[in-house]
């Protein structure tokens, strides 16, 4: 009996890797036994405990293994985010996964779908954290949305006011416009649009927390007469608008809804408006990992190209830019990071080290995704058939950022 328990725990961990680890440097031990890919010299080490997680992570790696990196039941000797990126970087293919995660995918899509009801909770488990949580390590904004680095010496408070700024110039907003703003956070964007473009805003949210802050924000600013927040779905947006904007909102928004959201913006700026779509995206369809939706981004999606377009395309929007910041979101998650770990003792208090590790690894494996090219950021510009044209070039995106010139040295070093 202890000859096949020891056989079935070698062929387990042989198992996992060759068929999960893959070709990356990592060594995993459990109790004597250990495995390294052959001819490689492991950058990292993975422990685990016993023969049962081992089972587990078999089964579903997806979320047995953030639930054991959670539980504490996992150590990992080296960095976390360099072990990560190897694992995305030699990982099965999207045709390749089991039967068993595909089904279990579309379960929960089902259980976390976003209905109007569903939406609100799915929102609510995230956003409504608390201020304190987030202020603990997003730039003093609270902009949690891909910042943009006009160079890579900026600091994160920098390259998030360049970030509204660069939004706002793709946009060409002029003084007297009106703009609608779905999903719009703590509400610095919209404020950021009011103040320094001229423009009055309705800016839509689900977040109880988030519309609070950004109305106590806006009245102190004495912006409250230029910009409303409402604490409402997207889907009930009404009125007629020069201008929508979506930064970050549709990876809430699930393929499902994609037709009504597309309705909703036609509804909103008609066929002479223009649109701005900021979303993380995917080289190629394949949903979200389904321990990050379990504890993270409950209903969350994550589109290719081609699906974003599906919000577009049956209301005959013309794509005027599309734009891939996946390196400014990848420097921006490792600023978040550094900043999380520094705050990590403050987050326990506030939580449980169980909440800490969750998050860590959360941003950790977002960092790993953008370095390896498993997530991408999309910037989409677009407009309704009868728009007059924004601008003749794209100079005018550049005409306030400094140091751009730095742009390919940086792009190189980090390739």
């Amino acid at each position: 009996m202890a000859n096949r328990s020891s056989w079935l725990g070698r062929w387990l961990l042989r198992s996992i890797g060759e068929e999960r680890i893959g070709a990356a440097p990592i060594r995993i031990v459990v109790a004597d036994q250990s495995y390294t890919p052959p001819n490689m010299t492991p950058q990292a080490t993975l422990t685990i405990p016993d023969f049962g997680t081992l089972a587990a992570l078999a089964l579903d790696p997806e979320v047995a293994f953030g639930e054991a990196y959670a539980d504490g039941r996992i150590q990992i000797d080296g960095d976390l985010v360099g072990l990560l990126e190897a694992v995305y970087g030699t990982s099965a293919a999207p045709g390749d996964r089991s039967w068993y995660a595909r089904l279990a995918s579309k379960w929960m899509t089902f259980w976390q779908s976003n209905t109007l009801s569903g939406s609100r909770h799915n929102i609510h488990r995230h956003y409504d954290l608390g201020n304190d949580f987030y202020k603990l390590w997003l730039d003093q904004n609270l902009l949690y949305t891909c910042a943009y680095f006009p160079t890579p010496e900026a600091t994160l408070e920098e390259a998030q006011i360049a970030k509204m700024d660069y939004v706002c110039r793709k946009l060409r907003l002029q003084p007297g416009e009106t703009v609608v703003e779905a999903g719009c956070g703590w509400g610095s964007l919209a404020l950021h649009m009011a103040r320094n473009y001229g423009v009055s805003v309705k800016a839509f949210n689900v977040s109880r927390e988030q519309i609070a802050y950004a109305r106590e924000l806006a009245r102190l600013e004495r912006l409250d007469h230029q910009v409303e927040f409402i604490e409402d779905d997207y889907r009930n947006i009404s009125g007629k608008f020069d201008v929508f904007v979506a930064v970050g909102m549709l990876e809430h928004v699930g393929l499902e809804n994609y037709y009504e959201l597309g309705r909703v913006i036609h509804r909103a700026i008609g066929n002479t408006g223009r649109g701005f779509l900021h979303s993380l995206g995917r080289s190629s369809p394949l949903p979200l990992n389904r321990w990050i939706r379990k504890r993270i981004f409950p209903g969350g999606f994550i589109p290719s190209l081609k699906q974003a377009m599906a919000v577009l395309e049956p209301f005959n929007f013309a794509v005027q830019d599309v734009e891939n910041l996946r390196w400014h979101y990848a420097k921006t998650m490792e600023h978040w990071l550094e900043r999380f770990e520094r705050s990590r003792r403050q987050v326990e208090t506030m939580y449980d080290s169980r909440f800490v590790r969750t998050w860590r690894l959360y941003l950790a494996g977002s960092l790993a995704a953008f370095r390896s090219g498993t997530l991408q950021l999309f910037q989409i510009v677009f407009t309704g058939p009868k728009c007059k044209p924004i601008s003749w070039t794209r100079a005018p995106l550049y005409e306030n950022a400094p140091n751009e010139a730095d742009k390919p040295a940086w792009t190189t070093a980090m390739s």
